[in-house]
């Protein structure tokens, strides 16, 4: 926190500040009960597609596959207690990753040409966590100005059992290749429509030409060795946390009022917000290895996990 005449503002504080406490304060919040961090490595992932068959008919033709970006679209997570272990709770999720895909295909008489198609990966993992026991029911009522308050409806009811709170940076990727699989439905990677209902709802529709993949159906070609799929690698980086709502007793300054004014570009003149922007030099002219921040010891660090892996 800093000082605005002798009063405390949002940032750093320092020892004086401390003696400038003005009362303790009863909050509601979310308090973190406990929390673990993951680094996945999701291996050789099937990637599901919004057009299974159409997709079939252009992955037996394809001759290369690379991943050109994925982010998680959707987490769903369920927690449920751990049985003759009071106060722990399983965590399970289920990480729905969005890969955009471009697919090399043959182009006579001579060269290659990409499709770029989006498809959908699912990455399930499960943690324990420990969240404590206890359970109420909270219930509100709604402010009526001159008459008699509302109860809440069913859906503003609260209550203080466990809650997950995934945090997930976007995933890195890191190979994607093509793979022949069984013919037969063995698993729900090889059926076709697999996947979770209304997983097409992540998806959106591609462009294809669908009469020159269909012509090798018709043809019976179509059905001529094992199916293909492509397999994706990927690596996510996440926090798991449980949360449950408490109040908690904490010391306050003051009320936190804002002491600047906003800034914004208006009509008459938006050139004026524009006047206070730097030159970017960097976008222009980026920086070198040594002024980038951080850049030469991320180097020592790689080359000696490096010079470890080889010993």
């Amino acid at each position: 926190m800093g000082h605005c005449h002798d009063k405390v503002v949002a940032g750093l504080i320092s020892e004086k500040d401390l003696c400038k406490i003005r009362e303790a304060v009863c909050i509601q919040v979310e308090k973190i009960y406990d929390a673990c961090k993951e680094k996945d490595c999701i291996e050789n992932a099937p990637v599901l597609f919004k057009n299974p068959r159409l997709m079939q008919c252009i992955l037996r033709k394809a001759i290369n596959v690379k991943v050109r970006r994925a982010e998680v679209v959707d987490v769903y997570a369920d927690v449920e207690p751990v049985p003759f272990k009071r106060g722990f709770y399983t965590v399970d999720i289920k990480y729905f990753i969005k890969v955009t895909l471009d697919i090399f295909l043959p182009k006579f008489p001579c060269g290659t040409r990409i499709i770029t198609v989006p498809g959908l990966v699912l990455f399930d993992k499960k943690v324990i966590l420990f969240g404590s026991e206890g359970n109420i029911k909270i219930f509100k009522s709604k402010y009526v100005k001159y008459g008699i308050d509302t109860p809440g409806e069913s859906n503003l009811q609260q209550d203080n059992l466990p809650i997950s709170k995934v945090e997930v940076a976007e995933p890195i990727a890191l190979n994607a290749v093509l793979a022949d699989v069984c013919n037969k439905c063995c698993d729900d990677c090889c059926c076709d429509g697999h996947g979770p209902r209304s997983f097409e709802q992540y998806l959106e529709d591609v462009e294809i030409d669908e009469s020159e993949f269909e012509m090798d159906e018709r043809h019976g070609q179509g059905n001529i060795g094992n199916e293909r799929e492509v397999q994706v690698s990927l690596g996510l980086f996440s926090i798991i946390k449980l949360v449950r709502f408490v109040q908690l007793l904490i010391p306050a300054f003051d009320f936190c009022v804002p002491n600047k004014k906003c800034i914004a570009a208006t009509d008459e003149d938006p050139c004026i917000l524009f006047d206070t922007i730097d030159f970017p030099v960097d976008e222009f002219f980026p920086p070198q290895k040594f002024d980038f921040p951080g850049a030469v010891a991320q180097e020592k660090r790689m080359l000696g996990e490096e010079e470890e892996a080889q010993a």
